[in-house]
């Protein structure tokens, strides 16, 4: 696959949202709206992985394929879906991270993640060094809230989180800084739609979330 970065320059502020879009789906573009605005991004990058090193990459769809269906479902000018890490030839997030911040000197890069990777983010090849390259969202998730906020990387992490509040300011920041967002929340789950889990009714609702896109998908930041 050809290496192509989407648009960028210097001083725009760049959401990288990152996983295997297996499939794509609302939840992932409710997402990537909410941090959007609550973040002041000017873009958000899908990162189509070639695979999630943390999970089974039996029967995965190419990266081509996942890539046309995400573009399908994330239907905005300011979010671009790459493939860009199988180009690279990389498996992890830290070594994508490394790349594009050499790469787009002066772009401040925002890593975006759902409540329920905090949870693992210690597993994470390189976590404590991807802390340093960029500032971490975190968005919440159904059943997600509190159990994250405990998890080994939260503590660690403990003294870098800035209050809700000031989310707009995140980018902005010398990493490493880090908040958690809360708002209105999706329950589509890529692998129970996959597996058939998630009735056509339960993913329409969903889309209920989504319109209008700049408009219906964000709560005022409050104190965490």
């Amino acid at each position: 696959m050809r290496l192509s970065l989407p648009p960028s320059a210097p001083g725009m502020r760049i959401g990288l949202y990152g996983g295997s879009f297996n499939p794509a789906h609302l939840g992932h573009r409710h997402v990537t709206l909410m941090a959007m605005r609550r973040l002041g991004l000017d873009r958000v990058w899908w990162l189509v992985s070639p695979g999630n090193p943390l999970k089974s990459r039996k029967a995965l769809p190419t990266v081509a394929e996942r890539c046309a269906q995400a573009r399908r479902i994330a239907r905005h000018p300011r979010i671009a879906v790459t493939g860009i890490e199988a180009a690279l030839g990389v498996r992890f997030t830290v070594q994508t991270l490394r790349f594009l911040t050499r790469r787009c000197p002066g772009v401040h890069f925002v890593w975006i993640m759902g409540a329920d990777s905090l949870g693992t983010f210690h597993r994470w090849k390189g976590s404590s060094e991807i802390a340093r390259l960029v500032p971490i969202a975190i968005i919440d998730r159904p059943g997600s809230t509190m159990t994250p906020l405990s998890a080994r990387a939260a503590r660690r992490m403990a003294q870098a989180r800035i209050p809700e509040e000031a989310a707009a300011t995140l980018a902005l920041r010398r990493p490493p800084a880090w908040t958690f967002l809360h708002g209105p929340r999706s329950s589509l789950s890529s692998t129970e739609i996959r597996n058939g889990m998630q009735r056509p009714s339960e993913v329409a609702a969903s889309a209920q979330l989504q319109s209008p896109p700049d408009a219906a998908n964000f709560m005022p930041a409050r104190e965490v």
